[in-house]
């Protein structure tokens, strides 16, 4: 793909989500949604691969299917109330098809299990793109529903953070560990959605850092396997020491930065007066540190077979922007001490 392409590309997947950010009429973010979705498939495809292929196949059909829903509930809205402005939805019949609509999207569960397929097949600069950017658009439009479906919202956040832990359990591929974890942080960001926006907001600002982080550091040295990692350490010292705590901040373990989303949002679930629901969600998310736990163990504690460790491998030296890596990891494991601070900007 030459560069003129991918910036031709890249440019309309910015403007897409940036329309979807602006707009208050249930077309225009529709038309957004839609040409981000448009400008990431030539992206997905580049490659040329039967599993490039096939990710990009399923990725349009799906995203057709949840652009179509949406444009329907939309029609049915106006239809009803005579107007096209995404605040004053209010009916139950096209709120709760806007919202199945979008969760379909950003892949939540029981509508999710394109997610971890669709990542698998992609390389690992596009999975940046798909799990961290293609969430943004889909999101904006939730919030600024006023009178969001409560009860579908809780049942939707609960089953991924549940289904998002269990499906990444016995994965051996980082992407689909990936796909999952998408999953299950999601759905933190919907239990909390409808009581403080800025906090969902919040949770998706420090998910998309921990997993740019992350895959950053797996397209670093092209890890896409549990196995790869176990070769990591003679590999590359440095990134052996780092990927732990990205991936124990991914388990929201304290005091990485992970732990400041979900503390804030079991707060404000408490004051909600919904004990059950953070239980269950604390009780899901002990899923998904399982599985983490069990990746950080293969990186650090794990030697691969046929590795000579007292000779120092020979390494060319990576023609990759590291700065990005550098930030992204610091943000992504020392934002904890600001919490007041966050605290102070979320109440007012």
């Amino acid at each position: 793909m030459t560069v003129i392409t991918l910036t031709i590309l890249l440019l309309a997947l910015g403007t897409g989500t940036s329309l979807t950010f602006v707009s208050s009429h249930w077309l225009l973010a529709w038309m957004g949604l839609e040409i981000s979705t448009l400008a990431i498939l030539p992206l997905m495809a580049q490659h040329h691969h039967p599993r490039a292929v096939e990710a990009a196949t399923k990725y349009f059909l799906i995203q057709a299917t949840a652009a179509a829903v949406l444009l329907f509930a939309s029609t049915t809205n106006a239809w009803i109330s005579g107007h096209w402005d995404i605040q004053q939805t209010s009916h139950p019949l096209p709120l709760t098809l806007v919202t199945l609509a979008l969760a379909l999207k950003i892949g939540l569960a029981p509508l999710h299990s394109w997610q971890p397929e669709v990542l698998q097949g992609l390389g690992l600069n596009t999975g940046i793109i798909l799990a961290t950017w293609q969430k943004l658009a889909p999101f904006a439009v939730l919030t600024q529903i006023q009178t969001p479906n409560s009860l579908l919202l809780i049942i939707l956040g609960i089953t991924s953070i549940f289904v998002g832990g269990w499906g990444g359990l016995n994965q051996t591929q980082l992407r689909k560990v990936l796909g999952y974890s998408s999953i299950a942080h999601l759905g933190w960001m919907v239990l909390v959605l409808q009581y403080s926006r800025s906090l969902a907001l919040l949770a998706l600002l420090l998910y998309i850092i921990v997993t740019y982080a992350t895959f950053t550091l797996f397209t670093l040295k092209n890890v896409t396997s549990v196995k790869a990692l176990f070769a990591l350490g003679a590999k590359n010292p440095i990134l052996t020491t780092l990927l732990p705590f990205l991936l124990l901040s991914l388990a929201s373990l304290p005091p990485l930065t992970g732990f400041l989303a979900k503390l804030l949002i079991l707060k404000e679930l408490a004051k909600q007066g919904l004990a059950l629901t953070a239980a269950l969600a604390i009780m899901g998310t002990l899923l998904s540190a399982f599985f983490y736990v069990r990746l950080s163990v293969a990186t650090t504690l794990t030697l691969a077979p046929n590795i000579v460790t007292s000779v120092t491998p020979w390494r060319l030296s990576s023609s990759r922007l590291t700065m990005p890596i550098s930030i992204s990891t610091v943000l992504a494991v020392a934002l904890l001490p600001l919490s007041p601070t966050l605290l102070a900007l979320l109440t007012y």
